[in-house]
């Protein structure tokens, strides 16, 4: 199940309607929209609140490889969003048929996340300035 079932169906089961999600949150209704569809996620700050709101974990709202493209797009905006994303779908590959336990993969997943973001902080520097620049306004503006 993706964040935004699992946001619809949380709310759904308290019986709060979109409009009063969104004061809550402080946020647009369209944005809430947005979340329920599957158009656009949350930031992290985010999704605390709502997991607060619910009463329930944030890995009750997120998948782990949810949250570490959310986390990558924030950090390295679009690009680093499709970079994540990219990592999750070989990531999955190898998996495929394979006889790892959950908690293996659990744990080979987060160490590539570990590995992602320490090359990403050591390849900084070796970023052009324009991509750089672009990534902090793009954060920044979000």
């Amino acid at each position: 199940m993706e964040f935004k079932e699992r946001l619809a169906k949380l709310r759904r089961l308290s019986g709060m309607t979109q409009a009063e999600l969104a004061k809550e949150l402080g946020i647009t209704l369209r944005s809430v929209q947005n979340y329920e569809l599957g158009a656009r996620y949350p930031k992290t700050e985010t999704i605390e609140r709502i997991a607060n709101i619910f009463g329930v974990g944030q890995n009750a709202l997120i998948s782990d490889e949810e949250y570490f493209i959310v986390e990558a797009k924030q950090k390295r905006g679009k690009r680093g969003q499709e970079s994540a994303e990219r990592l999750i779908r070989n990531a999955n590959a190898l998996f495929a048929g394979g006889d790892l336990s959950d908690e293996d993969k659990k744990n080979v997943f987060a160490a590539l996340q570990k590995a992602y973001n320490m090359s990403t902080e050591i390849n900084k520097k070796y970023t052009p300035k324009k991509y750089r620049k672009d990534s902090e306004e793009k954060n920044s503006e979000e």
